[in-house]
């Protein structure tokens, strides 16, 4: 028994001990917490129940250059309720009332806000849902309710502030405007972010709930700072009237896509560029930025570019003369084709650019350096047109200009280049050298961005970029901007010509996707119009593109492109942007006075006879004989000294008149 009795007191003893020990371990353990590993744990807890949020910093806003705006960050605000905080008594004297202005504010009865917040009270929601998407005016408002203007700690108002970008325009320029976002970061705010980025703040959360977040303060911990200002070149009329008028066009031509861009002559300043493409339902919209990065074969525009360089190399003049033929030529295998049946016959170089001959620049081009091409090409390159411009925006199509050993060279390709085939161009670079012309030779790179702005403080401006101080010389510049005035007063531009205010350009239609096997059945086209006004001291140059229109329609770019540029200079000038005074002003020079009053007053009679053009300038004699109806066969330069029907003989339209230098 005595055995038994000492046998379980051991037992007790052990077990006595074994509590004793463990809760020793147990007071070290707690001791340890406590001063050794506390801090640790303790920031272990806030980790799990706090947080620092960021808070978005506004991206700076863009403006036209009148300081329209035209994109920027609004401040959108979350509205929540913390019903559990508000004082008993406040909430009963208050809440009839606040739920009345809830009612008021965003629909359904004053009971039904009463019963929901109570509800909440009843089961401690501190994060009752109340609205989102406020904008700054509503949320001044909300946080003057009853309840909620006691603030968050004795009011239970809780507002979460994010912001959104907005465009006041709409979609208008929305391209070269841009984003950058999820989708990228194309047009102005993607090239200029580094200014428009501000700085984010932070602001101290604690956790409520199950992914419930609740701020701690009214204050934010950090202030985000926003960003900075952009001041384009937009001018908001002007970019108006280019959109709609593009649109009215695409519209009726039903065409794929198009584009149209105002720069300002002096300074490379884009005034307005708007790009618009078809949607599959058939609407338009800025789908993308075709201005800027498509390239493609410009067609008969580039005759400007193979006229200047083929003028610089000295082998032509405007006078020289092609013989056309009636109006189909082969040459290399592959036949050539101008758009007037029965041909030009022989006209001057001049006429072979007013009434786009591809016949007459395929055979000047080849004729003159078929035995050289490369000097062609490198007259080209001299001008900067196998360049990128250097755009910030991003996306800018490669030009390609081939040369000997390329390729894509071949016997037809100088001759097809001189017609704007077997190169490509963007339209904005195509721009950048006709208002190269209007600019008197000098070339400057278009320009979206005027200054960067802080708090109304310029941080930093964009002045103007020479690309080329000369693309060729004066001589040149005056004889292809004389040209490029008759395209529209006498030659494919014609439709267009207007007594009440000048323009000069190139219209242009080219064949696309004609590699294709079916284009002989479902033909595509690009139509075209480039150019610049008023024709004397030009304002604005101007290139619209309109892509495959409907060819039941047209599709020439006299009939496709041409009506939008005029509309857009037109409307330039019925509202007051440009002032159209031409200098009336007699020559210097006694011998070229003599010449012009000569050709004046012989051009306005009433001729049923050969005139006397003897002593005339050649082109003047050219032009004067061309518009009676004749054909005029002439090599050489200088004043004319002979021809071969008398001056007084009776005038037979479609005669061959032959003038000697």
């Amino acid at each position: 028994m005595a055995v038994a009795k000492k046998s379980i007191l051991n037992k007790l003893y052990a077990v006595f001990v074994f509590i004793a020990i463990f809760l020793i371990a147990i007071i070290f353990r707690l001791t340890t917490i406590q001063f050794s590993d506390g801090e640790k744990y303790r920031n272990l807890s806030e980790q799990l129940t706090l947080r620092h949020d960021t808070i978005l910093a506004n991206r700076g806003s863009v403006f036209s250059a009148d300081g329209s705006l035209l994109a920027t960050s609004m401040s959108q605000y979350e509205i929540r309720m913390d019903a559990f905080t508000v004082d008993g008594e406040v909430f009963e004297k208050n809440i009839r009332d606040l739920s009345s202005e809830l009612s008021k504010m965003f629909g359904n009865s004053t009971s039904h806000w009463e019963t929901k917040i109570r509800k909440a009270r009843n089961t401690k929601n501190r994060y009752l849902f109340i609205a989102r998407k406020l904008g700054y005016s509503d949320y001044i408002k909300i946080k003057s309710f009853p309840i909620f203007k006691l603030g968050m700690y004795k009011g239970g108002f809780i507002a979460e502030q994010s912001t959104v970008r907005a465009h006041p325009l709409g979609k208008v320029a929305e391209r070269t405007i841009g984003y950058d976002d999820y989708r990228g970061a194309p047009g102005i705010e993607g090239a200029y972010r580094k200014y428009l980025t501000g700085k984010n703040g932070l602001r101290m959360k604690q956790k409520i709930a199950k992914g419930q977040w609740k701020p701690i303060n009214d204050s934010n911990e950090k202030e985000p700072i926003n960003g900075k200002d952009i001041v384009t070149t937009l001018d908001v009329n002007i970019q108006d009237i280019a959109h709609h008028s593009l649109l009215r066009q695409l519209e009726y031509y039903e065409a794929e896509h198009g584009c149209v861009v105002v720069m300002e002559t002096k300074t490379g300043e884009i005034k307005a560029i708007s790009n618009l493409g078809r949607s599959s339902i058939g609407k338009y919209y800025e789908k993308r930025n075709y201005a800027v990065y498509e390239s493609h074969e410009p067609g008969s525009a580039f005759k400007v570019m193979a006229m200047v360089a083929a003028l610089e190399s000295g082998k032509i003049d405007t006078s020289t003369i092609v013989d056309t033929g009636n109006g189909r030529y082969r040459m290399y295998g592959r036949y050539i084709n101008d758009s007037r049946r029965g041909g030009y016959g022989k006209i001057s170089a001049a006429r072979a650019l007013e009434v786009s001959s591809n016949i007459g620049f395929a055979r000047l081009i080849d004729e003159n350096f078929g035995k050289s091409p490369e000097k062609f090409i490198n007259l080209l390159k001299d001008m900067h047109l196998n360049d990128k411009l250097g755009l910030p925006i991003k996306g800018e199509g490669s030009p390609e200009i081939p040369g000997p050993g390329d390729e894509k060279w071949s016997k037809n390709a100088l001759p097809s280049i001189a017609y704007g085939y077997n190169l490509t161009l963007t339209p904005l670079q195509t721009l950048t050298f006709y208002n190269a012309i209007a600019n008197n030779g000098e070339m400057v790179k278009p320009r979206f961005i005027k200054e960067i702005r802080s708090w109304n403080k310029n941080v930093e401006s964009f002045g103007k970029e020479i690309i080329n101080t000369s693309i060729c010389s004066k001589e040149t510049i005056n004889k292809v901007q004389e040209v490029l005035k008759n395209v529209v007063a006498r030659g494919t531009g014609s439709k267009l010509y207007s007594e009440d205010f000048s323009m000069a350009g190139k219209t242009g239609t080219a064949r696309t996707e004609y590699w294709l096997d079916d284009w002989e059945t479902n033909r595509r086209y690009i139509s075209s119009f480039t150019g610049y006004f008023p024709a004397e001291n030009p304002k604005y140059s101007c290139i619209v593109v309109i892509h495959k229109p409907n060819l039941k329609k047209g599709y020439y770019g006299a009939d496709v492109s041409g009506p939008v540029f005029k509309d857009i200079a037109q409307k330039i000038y019925s509202t007051n942007h440009i002032i159209n005074e031409i200098e009336n002003k007699s020559p210097d020079f006694e011998n070229v006075k003599n010449n012009f009053e000569k050709y004046y007053t012989v051009s306005n009679k009433e001729l049923n006879s050969i005139p006397n053009v003897k002593g005339m300038a050649a082109m003047d004699a050219i032009s004067l004989l061309e518009n009676l109806g004749l054909k005029v066969d002439f090599s050489g330069n200088g004043k004319v000294i002979g021809q071969s029907i008398k001056a007084g003989e009776l005038l037979v339209k479609g005669s061959t008149i032959v003038i000697k230098p």
